[in-house]
């Protein structure tokens, strides 16, 4: 039961830093919003900062459990066509699991007001894909499937565009039927330039 509510608690922070910021959030609403007493929450958690980071610890294994990690490398595509499938499951979890579209919209908000926030904001949009797919591409080139080329410009060619898509579709989600062609364009574009 106090794991039930712990979890509860990260929920509707989660729910409510997505939509308010940090700031925008207090404890007696969050509480509220759930039926508990205040004094309840300072059971599982010592402040809101607490929350906060725990709630960010967990979406960070969340999000390498199940769409990867430079560390937790997706398998590497053993063709160009199972590239753009990856390329396709991936953009689809990463717009569709509510759980990460909420944390994508906090690490936006909160990046300019919070360090850690700022830190997992440029890795999760920019640097951990990056280098996430500089080494599936750099194993790519290694079976003979991709051109030989810089690895981590490569990678940084095709995540920075792909990334830029699934932001419009937080921002426009009748958009995301669109975005998706449009990532799949893009990826059928770059193996017929860089494929072999």
């Amino acid at each position: 039961m106090a794991n039930d509510t712990k979890e509860r608690i990260l929920s509707a922070a989660l729910d409510m830093f997505s939509e308010k910021g940090y700031d925008g959030t207090n404890i007696r609403e969050l509480t509220a919003s759930l039926g508990l007493a205040k004094s309840s929450m300072y059971r599982h958690f010592k402040s809101k900062e607490d929350i906060w980071n725990t709630l960010l610890d967990e979406m960070v294994a969340y999000y390498a459990s199940r769409f990867g990690s430079p560390e937790r490398l997706p398998p590497v595509p053993e063709s160009l066509e199972e590239l753009v499938k990856m390329t396709l499951r991936m953009a689809e979890f990463t717009i569709r699991d509510e759980k990460i579209v909420k944390c994508r919209k906090l690490l936006s908000i909160e990046q300019f007001r919070d360090g850690r926030a700022r830190e997992l904001a440029t890795k999760h949009f920019l640097t951990g894909l990056r280098d996430m797919f500089a080494r599936v591409f750099a194993a790519m080139m290694d079976m003979g499937l991709l051109k030989p080329y810089d690895p981590d410009t490569l990678a940084l060619a095709y995540t920075a565009p792909i990334s830029a898509l699934i932001h419009l579709c937080d921002r426009e989600p009748d958009k995301t039927g669109w975005a998706l062609k449009q990532i799949e364009t893009f990826a059928r574009h770059f193996i017929s330039v860089y494929g072999t």
